[in-house]
């Protein structure tokens, strides 16, 4: 006789009703029997029988709940047990698989609320924390504490450097320098270039044929992609999640897999508006940045204000980009003279900037110091050449004295095309070049010339090639649309003539393609 156990397995609450019920209107005794590994065992709802197992007449359960019922009807002859008995095993079986669906599903939704809760806890953690690698960390521990992992990381895409980089980490040791993207014997890397999850059980490893055994990924490990989709364009992978080793000795599973997809989807929309922010604010700091740069390289340029009653002197630089390297400058000289100076730059931008700058500031020392304009440009030029040579630029130099006492104007031109004198009759007479641009020849001693000045009537107009360039006609044709247009305005104040002069390329907001620089003095 086999010994009766002394915790017997119950039957679920409702399946102990419906027999329940069956014994009050029946008044018969229903024992229900279980199989277990020792033998038969009561699973009720009858108590303590003395039989050790089911009878002849009892009817089997076709079960789906893990175990084999019989039902037995006793206190009946055989004959008309058998059918009741048949009878009350069907339908237990059908409660019996109701039973178990429902426990599924109760199942299933409590671990989709943990999956939901999880979710939602990240959407307000990624809303909450300015900063991407405290809101991933704190991620990545709600993730272990729902997937049981021994260790999560996140690595993020450097597109400059082709790498992926450890932004977070939890838990346990593993590899922390950057991963190169082509690295075959790398799963992370893997991924990241097929944008396909990998999922690894207990006994499995990553196969990379020929790869150091050290690199093998081995037993239980997750790793999906982390993909960004822009309202435009095509979806694009920006890192990767991996969870690594389990708590327990099961594998993750698919469920698994879908959960940390969705939460890498999430922290890809997150991580790709922080890199947005960060680019939005690296370009509004560079923007203002510009903007600063702009305003000092023009407050570096002489107010023509200030030779109000000495001369009539009008001036205006306007850069292609916030910074240029077109500038001019005017100087009050012994004699009752006037110095103006013009210059232009090979380039623009912040490199032709810095040159403009130098060359104003050596210019402003050697021509204040009174020397002859072929000894400034010498001087000048010695001053540059190191700058020059480094970056590869040149630059065009105009520099003239105005002498009304003694009738001359006397200059060093290095290069620049567009020096004129303006006579009084509306002759434009061209002022030479005296010696090339500074920084295409080393040379020893500068030149310069002279050409005669009457005082009230004549004007120096000096320009850039950016100005006759804007207006698309050709070099020559473009140089005399201006020429023509000061000649026509030599009635007019400077200031008037520059004024139709710039207006001859469109509106304030005309965004110029080079820097356009233009003075005009009467003197």
């Amino acid at each position: 006789m086999s010994p009766r156990l002394s915790s017997p397995v119950a039957l679920p609450a409702v399946a102990r009703e419906v027999l329940d019920d069956f014994r009050r209107e029946s008044g018969r005794e229903v024992r229900v029997w279980m199989r277990t590994e020792e033998g038969w065992t009561p699973a009720g709802p009858a108590d303590d029988p003395e039989e050790h197992g089911p009878g002849p007449s009892a009817a089997e359960v076709e079960d789906c709940a893990g175990g084999a019922y019989r039902v037995e009807v006793i206190g009946v002859p055989a004959d008309e047990a058998r059918p009741t008995a048949r009878f009350l095993a069907a339908m237990l079986a059908r409660v019996l698989r109701h039973d178990a669906e429902v426990r599924s599903i109760s199942r299933e939704i409590a671990e989709r609320y943990e999956e939901i809760t999880l979710l939602y806890s990240i959407s307000e953690i990624l809303g909450s924390v300015i900063s991407l690698e405290s809101a991933a960390g704190t991620i990545l521990e709600e993730v272990i504490g729902i997937l049981g992992a021994r260790r999560a990381a996140l690595w993020v895409y450097d597109p400059e450097r082709s790498v992926l980089n450890l932004a977070a980490v939890v838990g346990g040791d593993g590899h922390r320098g950057p991963i190169a993207v082509g690295d075959a014997c790398s799963v992370t890397a893997q991924v990241f270039r097929d944008c396909r999850p990998v999922l690894l059980g207990p006994g499995e490893e990553y196969p990379r044929p020929g790869c150091d055994p050290a690199q093998v990924q081995r037993g239980s490990f997750l790793s999906v992609p982390m993909s960004y989709t822009p309202p435009e364009g095509d979806t694009r992978t920006i890192g990767v999640i991996n969870l690594v080793g389990r708590g327990t000795s099961d594998a993750f599973s698919a469920g698994d897999l879908k959960l940390l997809s969705a939460i890498a989807s999430q922290i890809g929309a997150a991580v790709e508006n922080n890199r947005l922010i960060a680019e939005s604010v690296r370009q509004e700091r560079l923007e203002r940045e510009m903007e600063l740069a702009h305003d000092l390289q023009l407050k570096l340029l002489p107010p023509v204000e200030q030779f109000d009653g000495y001369a009539q002197v009008a001036a205006r630089c306007v850069p292609a980009e916030s910074v240029g390297g077109d500038f001019y400058h005017l100087f009050r000289l012994p004699g009752g003279r006037l110095g103006v100076v013009i210059g232009d730059v090979s380039s623009h931008g912040f490199g032709a900037a810095l040159i403009m700058a130098l060359t104003m500031s050596a210019v402003a020392i050697h021509a204040g110091e009174g020397d002859p304009p072929a000894e400034v440009l010498r001087r000048v030029h010695r001053t540059l050449i190191d700058e020059l040579e480094t970056t590869e630029m040149y630059l065009t130099l105009f520099y003239g004295v105005i002498s009304p006492a003694e009738g001359t104007i006397v200059y060093g031109n290095a290069g620049h095309g567009h020096a004129f004198r303006v006579t009084g009759d509306g002759t434009a007479e061209r002022l030479r070049a005296t010696d090339p641009p500074l920084g295409i020849v080393d040379l020893d001693s500068y030149h310069e010339a002279s050409a005669p000045w009457t005082a009230g009537e004549d004007m120096l107009f000096l320009f850039t090639d950016g100005l006759s360039d804007a207006l698309e006609a050709g070099e020559i044709e473009g140089e005399r649309m201006i020429l023509d247009e000061v000649v026509r305005a030599r009635g007019s104040s400077p200031r008037e003539a520059i004024d139709r002069v710039f207006r001859l390329h469109g509106g304030p907001g005309d965004t110029p393609a080079d820097d356009r620089t233009a003075v005009l003095v009467r003197f």
